[in-house]
């Protein structure tokens, strides 16, 4: 006799039926029938299944419920710090939330090093295990729930696999949800579907509350919907000590994430940003995967700046062949004299219709910053302003402004070009969207062939305004499946992107290289037309935006008082001049702006050598200390390169610190030239003094480092022969 043997996670009843009908084919239907009911209640048996991260320190249990409804927790070094959260999708006619069934599972470990193309260390370690839940709603569709467990964090994703390929799939809501088990302290954004600029904050969660943003000026387009929403990554800590973030991570054909506060504040509930009818968050075709939701836990605010969870739940790198051609680099560039008042990004007058007598982008002007990046070492010159439609730039409502191959009449292209190549320094072309998506996509073929034949392979690109079409949001799935479409087509061409206004990073720069930094946060221009950014706002960042990938913060401003050009202006930049040499270390990113006018820099050349020395890819990076919002220290090492670079930086407190030195190599001595806040310095009524200095250091050493308030801290370590 045939004996059929079930697992201990059933397969679908058909299969079952279909296996019994060809053992036993003498059967009557009715004797087979009430075994199906049971073997269907068996299928609906509640399943738990834990899975530790590869030290133990991090626990994922996934569940299935006795209504089929899937939920997760997390615990860390031994204590719950996500209570039993609920899972899954809801689509169009298909609730993968409840009565669903499982119907097999698997384990699996990822043990491996990966090397990234620039970064701030040379190597990476991907190792976790994970679990996949297998699920079937009542019709016959899949959906997995995959986890991966971390020593750093977790990470949940579902995938819809290949059983359902070319199936059309349209996800109306996630329900997520993260049950924290306690009133963590949180440094948050307001959740605004249409830009990542705003303030920070810092409160328990039970404070949240963005009611004081609506209607702020700044940024200029915004939406806020909910209140008690918060934007991606925010970052919280236990008065324990324990951190936890909660991010999105490899975001691809999907909203962006953001947190709703339940009725309960520490019970936060994903919230994917819509499309245009403000109900679809996602349209796609199977086989079909979400985005990671990125749990990072570290012990302390230290470990966060060093977690790469999310980087390790990115794929890896997607451009095949020569990758040569993606260069970190310091760049300047014809950009803060337009906000600070110098010169106009518009070349005429809007009234008159005659051109303006400071039209930055002029030919003249542009071979002064050429010759000036290439007299200091500098790779690239941005240059805002040089093509026609600023005129009518921003919230016009029209598709079509710019023309990203027509150049205003006084920017000579050809001639530039042949001079930037004769200097050895390349343009870095701006493509000003106004958000105007269509007339863009129209254009990028020709626009990017015409940077080619010019030599020039980096642009910028910006979404100032409300989005074209009508209705869709910058973290929406329209405007992420634009962004990247944006990297593909680029690196079909091997161009670099900055990317400014688009949704946050999400790790997607080890999938696309290309993808050097973004915006997607309140930038250092916030300090020249604005109530600015307040010193803790930097150390804010790199707890919560920075997370998701390199920003391009545009540091290194010399004239710290903007009235260079208006005597009545009386907006300033709230650091010391030392904090903003620090920011160069403490601000990762592998393009890094000297974002002052070229004659700010001439006036101070000391301190202007350490921008000039400071590289922008590094092989090793330590955090000495820090605080969430507070103080940060970091130490990194030059790439393939025994010398070292140390920043600090504070908020508005005075502090000093001890750091050891137990990152050099044994046996050899340094000499390090510091660059400290001088006698009296602060970042409001004295922020110029910079001491410099030069030590003899030694692995082991203490370095005493005293930041003024608002202040920072540089120091470059050389191996001495």
């Amino acid at each position: 006799m045939n004996l059929l043997i079930l697992p201990c996670n059933p397969p679908p009843i058909d299969v079952i039926i279909h296996t019994f009908a060809s053992n036993f084919p003498d059967m009557k239907l009715q004797f087979i029938l009430p075994l199906f009911i049971s073997l269907g209640q068996l299928a609906a048996q509640p399943v738990s299944l834990e899975t530790a991260s590869p030290d133990g320190q991090v626990r994922v249990r996934l569940s299935l419920g006795s209504n089929g409804e899937p939920s997760y927790s997390v615990s860390f070094m031994g204590k719950e710090v996500v209570a039993p959260s609920a899972l899954g999708l809801q689509l169009r006619n298909h609730d993968m939330t409840k009565g669903l069934r499982a119907i097999g599972n698997r384990s699996f470990t990822r043990s491996e090093n990966w090397k990234p193309v620039w970064g701030e260390v040379d190597q990476i370690a991907d190792q976790c295990n994970g679990t996949v839940l297998e699920l079937q709603d009542a019709s016959g569709l899949r959906m997995d729930i995959v986890v991966r467990v971390y020593d750093d964090g977790a990470g949940i994703r579902y995938e819809f696999p290949e059983n359902d390929k070319g199936r059309a799939l349209i996800v109306m809501d996630e329900i997520t949800s993260f049950n924290l088990t306690e009133d963590l302290q949180a440094w948050w954004a307001p959740s605004d579907w249409d830009s990542n600029e705003h303030t920070y904050r810092n409160t328990r969660l039970s404070q949240v509350d963005a009611t004081s943003y609506l209607g702020d000026i700044e940024p200029f387009n915004q939406a806020i919907k909910n209140v008690r929403a918060m934007l991606t990554p925010v970052t919280m800590q236990s008065d324990n000590g324990y951190c936890i973030s909660i991010a999105d991570a490899a975001v691809q054909d999907y909203g962006a994430m953001h947190l709703e506060q339940g009725q309960n504040p520490a019970h936060l509930r994903a919230r994917v940003i819509p499309g245009a009818d403000n109900r679809v968050v996602a349209t796609g075709r199977m086989p079909f995967n979400t985005p990671w939701r990125a749990i990072l836990l570290e012990k302390d605010a230290a470990g966060i700046l060093s977690n790469r969870l999310i980087l390790n739940l990115n794929e890896p790198c997607k451009i095949e062949g020569d990758l040569s051609w993606i260069k970190p680099q310091k760049y300047v560039g014809i950009w803060w004299e337009m906000h600070i008042g110098k010169s106009t990004w518009y070349y005429t007058d809007k009234n008159t219709g005659k051109p303006v007598p400071n039209h930055g982008a002029n030919t003249a002007n542009v071979k002064k910053y050429i010759d000036f990046a290439a007299k200091n070492g500098f790779s690239g010159v941005l240059v805002e302003g040089w093509n026609t439609g600023w005129e009518e730039w921003f919230n016009s409502g029209k598709e079509e402004i710019f023309d990203f191959t027509k150049p205003y009449p006084d920017y000579d292209m050809d001639e530039i070009s042949r001079y930037a190549r004769e200097k050895g320094v390349k343009i870095i072309v701006h493509h000003e969207t106004s958000a105007a998506v269509p007339s863009y996509v129209r254009q990028m073929p020709a626009a990017y062939d015409y940077m080619k034949q010019h030599g020039f392979d980096a642009i910028k690109t910006g979404y100032v305004g409300y989005v074209i079409p009508k209705g869709q949001w910058h973290d929406g799935q329209y405007m992420v499946n634009h962004y990247n479409d944006v990297l593909r087509e680029t690196a079909r061409r091997q161009i670099m992107v900055v990317a400014h206004e688009p949704t946050c990073p999400s790790g997607l720069h080890r999938t696309w290289p290309n993808f050097m930094a973004a915006e997607a946060a309140r930038g250092q221009e916030y300090n020249a037309w604005s109530k600015g950014n307040d010193p803790s706002h930097e150390l804010t960042l790199i707890f919560t935006r920075w997370l998701g990938g390199p920003m391009d913060y545009t540091p290194g401003i010399f004239q710290l008082e903007l009235n260079q050009f208006d005597a009545n202006k009386k907006e300033r930049v709230r650091t010391t001049l030392a904090k903003q040499l620090a920011m160069y270390v403490t601000l990762y990113s592998p393009v890094q702006m000297a974002a002052d006018l070229p004659e700010n820099y001439e006036k101070r050349p000391a301190e202007f050598q350490f921008i000039r020395d400071v590289p922008t890819d590094w092989s090793d990076t330590r955090i000495l200390n820090a605080a969430v919002g507070d103080y940060a220290t970091i130490a990194r090492r030059k790439k393939n390169s025994q010398e070292w670079f140390i920043g600090s930086m504070t908020d508005e407190l005075n502090r000093s610190f001890k750091v050891k030195l137990d990152f050099l190599e044994k046996g050899k001595a340094y000499e390090a030239t510091l660059y400290e806040d001088g006698e009296n310095a602060h970042y409001l009524n004295n922020p110029y003094p910079v001491n410099i200095r030069k030590i003899k250091v030694r692995k082991g050493d203490k370095l005493t480092i005293n930041l003024a308030a608002g202040g920072g801290f540089a120091a470059k370590l050389t191996p001495l022969k």
